[in-house]
C-alpha cells in the first residue's frame, strides 16, 4: 500500500509517495505499449529492477519445484482496474496454489468464472467504507477453517477488509492489507492498535503450528528497504520507530517475551543487501528512477524456514498495479 509522506507542501508530499487508496489519473496500460519488456529480459543493469511502465508483452516463470506449494502476494490497487490492464495474464504465468490480493476496492464478492475455476475455495473480506482496502485469498488446497477477525482487537470496523486466515493441516495462512499511518502521521495510533493485537495474535497462532504471513504489510522494515529513507524517518507512514520496531519484535521477540518463536522475512534473509522494492508510485516517472519501497513481503515462523525453495520478487510485473508482486515456493504439504 502506497505511504504517504508528512508534509506542509502537498505536492512535496506527493513526489514522495502517495496516499493510501487515492485515485489515480494514469492513462489505461496496453500490453503492447512502447514500454513493455519481455520477462525473459531486462532493460536494466545486472542486479537492478526493471523499469517497465506496463506489462510484459510474454509473461513466463521457471517451473515450479517439485513436491512445492506455489503461494503469490500481490497488492492490485483496485481489483477492477488491474483486471484492464493484464491482471489474468500474470495470475496465469504465475499459477500459484494460494494467490493472497490486497487494496482489491472491491465492494461485492466478484463474479470471476476464470478465478473461480482456477481457485475453487476463495475468501473475501470487504471493508464497509465503498472503494476502499479489501483483500482476498484465494486457493486451490481447502482450508480446515478461515477467520476474518484480529481477536480481541477494539475496532471491527478497522479490521475488516484487512486480514483473513486459513488454518491448513501443518500451518495457518495470514493475508494482510496492513493499515496505514494516516498523512502526517494522523492515524499512527490506529496503526500501533493494530501491530499491538496482530502481534499477540500471530505468537498465539505460532504456539500451535508454524505461520505464514503475506500480504502488504505496509512497512518498510530497514533503511535499505525505501528510497531516501533519512528523509523520510519518523515522518512518512510505513517507515516511523512505531511501525519498524512492532515488526522488528514480531521476528525477534524481546527477552521479556521469552516463550514466543521467531519470524523470518525470507525475501530479506535471502538478499541480505538488494535494494529492490515492490512498490513504486504512479507519479513523477518513480518507477523509471527506481525509487520505491519494499511493503509487500513473506514472513515465516523461522521453523520452517529451510522447507522454502524460492522467494522473489516478480519486478517486471509492474503497470497492472503500482505493486510487484512477490512469490514463495515452500515444501508442502500445507
Amino acid at each position: 500500500m502506497p505511504p504517504k509522506r508528512a508534509s506542509s507542501s502537498k505536492r512535496k508530499a506527493a513526489a514522495d509517495s502517495d496516499g493510501e487508496d487515492a485515485s489515480q489519473s494514469t492513462k489505461k496500460a496496453k500490453l503492447d505499449g512502447a514500454d513493455a519488456t519481455s520477462s525473459s529480459s531486462s532493460n536494466t543493469v545486472q542486479g537492478a529492477q526493471p523499469t517497465n511502465k506496463v506489462l510484459p508483452l510474454d509473461i513466463s516463470f521457471p517451473p515450479r519445484i517439485s513436491d512445492c506449494i506455489r503461494i503469490a502476494t500481490w497488492n492490485v490497487c483496485g481489483l477492477a482496474t488491474s483486471q484492464k490492464k493484464g491482471f489474468k495474464y500474470y495470475v496465469e504465468a504465475e499459477d500459484p496454489d494460494i494467490l493472497v490480493l490486497t487494496e482489491t476496492k472491491v465492494n461485492n464478492e466478484p463474479v470471476d468464472p476464470s478465478l473461480k475455476s482456477r481457485f475453487p475455495h476463495s475468501y473475501w473480506t470487504i471493508a464497509e467504507k465503498k472503494g476502499y482496502s479489501g483483500t482476498a485469498v484465494l486457493s486451490k488446497i481447502k482450508p480446515l477453517s478461515v477467520n476474518k477477525t484480529i481477536p480481541g482487537h477494539p475496532n471491527p470496523s478497522i479490521v475488516k477488509g484487512r486480514i483473513i486466515t486459513l488454518e491448513f493441516e501443518n500451518c495457518y495462512v495470514i493475508g494482510t492489507y496492513v493499515p496505514n499511518a494516516g498523512t502526517e502521521l494522523k492515524t499512527l495510533d490506529v496503526k500501533n492498535e493494530w501491530n499491538e493485537h496482530f502481534t499477540k495474535y500471530i505468537r498465539e497462532l505460532d504456539q500451535k503450528k508454524p505461520v505464514i504471513w503475506t500480504g502488504d504489510l505496509n512497512v518498510a522494515p530497514t533503511e535499505i528497504d525505501l528510497s531516501n529513507a533519512k528523509k523520510n524517518w519518523n515522518k512518512t507512514p510505513g517507515y516511523t520507530e512505531a511501525e519498524t520496531t512492532a515488526f522488528k519484535n514480531i521476528l525477534n521477540p524481546p527477552e521479556t517475551e521469552q516463550l514466543s518463536n521467531k519470524f523470518v522475512d525470507v525475501w530479506r534473509q535471502e538478499h541480505p543487501s538488494d535494494k529492490h522494492y515492490t512498490y513504486f508510485s504512479y507519479r513523477f516517472n518513480y518507477r523509471a528512477k527506481s525509487i520505491g519501497w519494499r511493503l509487500d513481503m513473506f514472513v515465516l515462523s523461522e521453523r520452517i524456514v529451510d522447507q522454502v525453495k524460492m522467494c522473489e520478487i516478480r519486478s517486471e510485473i509492474y503497470g497492472a498495479s503500482d505493486h510487484c508482486p512477490v512469490t514463495m515456493e515452500i515444501e508442502g504439504p500445507l
